[in-house]
């Protein structure tokens, strides 16, 4: 396993969710934190350490860094509703983040990685931003010079089905043309983030 595996597998277990699918193999056999101290039974947390650790989960499913999730989290706070769940449905219109919920990548890295490396199209433009918010009627493609490399040959044969989750409703996917279109913002209760994001919003609230 390289070094980079080896650290989302330690980072999953410590957090509590599986953010590869190597990762959740692994969990499922080790069911517990990482290193020697991993199984045996810690003291309660802190409430700051539980809004923390949320805060991290949220951060890691997205592969983003803390200013990032930071400018999110006060975009989140000026919309109408509720802050925690404004939060992660700006966090879905990330275009890396639909990039992986339509089925072209099988990680939220990789499809950062497709991003950044020029493969993805929004409306038949080159966007290589993975932060690009993404807005509903938009179609998400891959670039053609693009189609016929090994990666999306895989996930337009619909090779990565087996490890994500159902195509949420708020996306219209042809996986084997490699298209999909956001017809709706997303709602949280389809989002497929394991999250409390009511303790993320609090952990902001509190600094």
């Amino acid at each position: 396993m390289s070094n980079r595996a080896r650290s989302k597998t330690r980072l999953s277990r410590a957090l509590g969710v599986a953010l590869t699918p190597k990762a959740a193999r692994i969990m499922e056999k080790r069911p517990y934190g990482p290193g020697e101290h991993g199984r045996t039974k810690r003291k309660a947390d802190s409430d700051y350490a539980v809004r923390l650790r949320e805060k991290q989960r949220l951060r890691a499913q997205y592969n983003i860094g803390e200013k990032q999730l930071r400018i999110a989290y006060n975009e989140a706070k000026r919309i109408d509703g509720q802050t925690g769940e404004n939060l992660v449905e700006l966090l879905e219109m990330r275009l890396d983040a639909l990039v992986l919920r339509a089925g072209f990548a099988r990680t939220i890295s990789q499809a950062r990685q497709f991003v950044v490396h020029r493969h993805i199209l929004v409306d038949g433009k080159i966007v290589d931003r993975p932060s690009f918010r993404v807005k509903p009627g938009q179609h998400i493609g891959v670039k053609q010079r693009s189609e016929g490399t090994e990666p999306f040959q895989v996930a337009a044969a619909g090779g990565h089905v087996d490890v994500l989750p159902k195509t949420p409703g708020y996306l219209e996917v042809e996986l084997d043309r490699l298209q999909a279109t956001l017809v709706r913002r997303p709602k949280r209760a389809e989002v497929p983030v394991t999250c409390d994001v009511q303790l993320v919003v609090e952990y902001y609230a509190a600094r």
